[in-house]
């Protein structure tokens, strides 16, 4: 008689096809940039705490466990991912949501089931897998919301240059009880702080002891997508070098780029010359209407113009045409008040009507932001940088935005 052979997936769960399938999509994150069948795969861990799903495509991994599920046999499978969630979804067709999603699964190995249908999915070995590191402790607890929000704020402004791979990332720094997140292209600068709560038993407890991680951009745009649905604490671990985020049963490691972000603190000035209140959104409708006009006259890369006239009146208006069309523009009025320094007057700034719209959405749900201008240094041809923040001074609040004035001759 011959042997039998070994079987290769040996997990035997059940659960209902909404948590699981909710699951699945959330391990989708750790196979986004997988080579390799294995790293493909999704890996299926049945023991007495429970079912554990795990992803890792050496740039995210992903760890999710389902409360719901029962296990009946501990063992371990690999399964191709793709193949599992699309079986699952074809083997609830035709039912309703609410009775898909209670509609019990069985998992036996590589049998698929429900009260239905069976069929089998492809297994892979289960040593083929190369599974991450297990994340550190734990240093503090950020709320998902402000992470959120902020995470909004700071990612446009990342670099899309692949030969310029730190300035793709976003600069993560625990600090005492904030989290700082910091982004650039060369051409602004965004930096945003989170409320954070240290663990009391890490060392980032204290204001001197700095954690810092220069986490891919990408990678926190696919994850804000999970982060926008989170209603409780996520807990942030740095690793050597890894960094973790922990929101419920999910467990997000992500490799980091190495090195950090240019020290950016000189840059943003501490004082300005003026400042003002800038009403929002005017700004945004004039901007359309601006980009619009620059897309129709197909001079595409063309600035906008913010104009202080000889009796401080503000408008935007779109830099297109001849220097004998650009004289007889007439901007759209945009509503400001001053409030600290005077009013300026006969000043033009242009700006990138993209840098300028993603900067302007930065503050997203307030009427108002407020603008900080400083005057070229007399002799010097570099035009100081635009600083717009949530603050009504050049230095606090929780978002500050530098923005390079475009050059023009």
């Amino acid at each position: 008689m011959s042997e039998q052979p070994t079987p290769v997936a040996t997990a035997h769960v059940t659960a209902p096809y909404g948590p699981l399938a909710d699951a699945l999509k959330i391990a989708e994150f750790g196979t986004a940039c997988a080579t390799g069948p294995a790293q493909h795969g999704v890996l299926i861990e049945a023991d007495d705490t429970g079912l554990t799903l795990r992803t890792h495509d050496w740039e995210t991994a992903v760890s999710i466990t389902v409360p719901t599920a029962t296990v009946t046999q501990a063992g371990a499978s690999l399964l191709t991912l793709a193949q599992l969630t699309k079986s699952l979804k074809a083997m609830v067709a035709g039912e309703t949501k609410a009775t898909a999603a209670r509609t019990t699964v069985t998992l036996a190995g590589d049998l698929l089931s429900t009260d239905h249908l069976t069929v089998p999915v492809n297994a892979l070995p289960v040593a083929d897998f190369a599974p991450a590191k297990t994340p550190e402790p734990i240093a503090a607890h950020l709320d998902a919301q402000d992470l959120y929000n902020q995470l909004q704020r700071v990612i446009p402004a990342a670099c899309t240059d692949d030969t310029l791979p730190t300035l793709t990332a976003v600069q993560m720094t625990l600090t005492g009880r904030t989290l700082t997140l910091a982004a650039t292209d060369r051409y602004r600068f965004a930096v945003a702080d989170v409320p954070a709560t240290p663990h009391p038993d890490h060392p980032a407890t204290t204001a001197e002891h700095t954690l810092t991680a220069l986490v891919p951009a990408s990678v926190l745009t696919r994850i804000a997508k999970h982060l926008k649905t989170c209603t409780g604490p996520v807990g942030i671990a740095f690793g050597t070098p890894e960094l973790s985020l922990t929101m419920g049963d999910t467990t997000l490691t992500i490799q980091p780029h190495h090195g950090i972000l240019p020290p950016y603190a000189a840059l943003f000035p501490t004082t300005v010359d003026t400042s003002l209140t800038l009403e929002r959104p005017t700004a945004q409708r004039a901007l359309k209407k601006c980009a619009a006009l620059i897309a129709a006259s197909g001079e595409r890369g063309s600035p906008v113009t913010l104009r202080w006239d000889e009796h401080g009146t503000l408008t935007l208006a779109p830099r297109i045409g001849e220097p004998d069309d650009l004289a007889r523009i007439k901007g759209m009025p945009l509503t400001f008040a001053t409030l600290t320094g005077p009013t300026p007057t006969d000043r033009e700034l242009h700006a990138n009507p993209a840098f300028l719209a993603d900067a302007l959405a930065a503050f997203d749900g307030s009427d108002t932001l407020t603008l900080h201008l400083r005057d070229p240094k007399a002799g010097s041809t570099n035009l100081p940088p635009l600083l717009l923040t949530t603050n009504p001074r050049p230095t606090g609040g929780d978002y500050r935005h530098l923005l390079m004035p475009v050059h023009v001759s």
